[in-house]
Formats: C-alpha cells, sequence, structure tokens
C-alpha cells in the first residue's frame, strides 16, 4: 500500500520514480539503452528509485497515437495509482514533439496535479517552477516540435 504522497520522507529515503523512455527511429543516436542509463544516474544523483519502466520504441513524438506506454503512464497518473511519486524523462523532445507545445505542458500538468513531479534529467535546468526554467522549458517544447 502506498503511503499519502502529504506524509514526509527521511532523509536517507528514496523517491520512487517512473522512467519513461522513447525513440522514433533504429538508426536515432539517442537510444532508449542510453536514455535509461541517463535517467538510472540522474535517478541515483537526486534520490530517486526507478520502480516502473514505460518505453515507446519506434514511435514519433508529434502526438499520443501509438505511443502505448505514455498512453499507460498518464492513465495510471489519472487514476491516482500510480506506485510513483515522478515520471524521469530524458529531454523535453523525449516527452513529445508535440507541434502544439501546449499539449506537452498540459500532458506533464496533468501530472503535476496528480502530486507527479516530471523531471527531464538531460536537460541544463530543473523543472522547479521558476521563470528561468519556464522559459527554457517553452522554448525547448517549440524547438522539439520544429
Amino acid at each position: 500500500m502506498r503511503r499519502p504522497r502529504e506524509q514526509a520522507r527521511t532523509e536517507d529515503e528514496t523517491i520512487p520514480a517512473a522512467a519513461y523512455v522513447r525513440m522514433s527511429a533504429d538508426h536515432q543516436e539517442v537510444s532508449p539503452e542510453i536514455q535509461l542509463a541517463e535517467v538510472r544516474r540522474y535517478a541515483e544523483r537526486h534520490g530517486f528509485q526507478i520502480v516502473e519502466v514505460f518505453e515507446d520504441a519506434g514511435r514519433s513524438g508529434l502526438t499520443l497515437d501509438g505511443r502505448d506506454a505514455l498512453r499507460r503512464l498518464l492513465d495510471v497518473v489519472a487514476s491516482g495509482q500510480a506506485e510513483f511519486d515522478a515520471v524521469l524523462v530524458y529531454d523535453i523532445s523525449r516527452w513529445g514533439r508535440f507541434q502544439d507545445p501546449d499539449e506537452g505542458a498540459y500532458h506533464e500538468h496533468k501530472c503535476r496535479r496528480a502530486g507527479i513531479d516530471v523531471h527531464y534529467c538531460a536537460e541544463q535546468f530543473a523543472n522547479d517552477g521558476s521563470i528561468g526554467s519556464t522559459l527554457l522549458k517553452s522554448v525547448k517544447r517549440i524547438m522539439a516540435g520544429e
């Protein structure tokens, strides 16, 4: 049984997290294995424990169509039954190359409203809600859709 999110963690307790990886083509430089390795390094450095991995291999990030793993992840989050408190993603483009940058923001917002933060592990900013990170994230979403 999950502990309520409101209960404080001890300093040495890890945060349960899901990893999401996506690759659109076999010849892509950042394979799911490379993404997952970076996500695992990020998890170790920041006190997360990966409890579940969602992978969409060979899937375009332009829409949710065919991205069964991301759909499952979002469904688990929406159900309130997630066994994790964070989602770790390699970078913004792996979350999605949505043509409307607000779509990626919308899916992230649904996670955050459920108490689950999304972390972009290979980005040069923390997804902490600060003005700087919000601006960079918006620009990166637009670039990912190009």
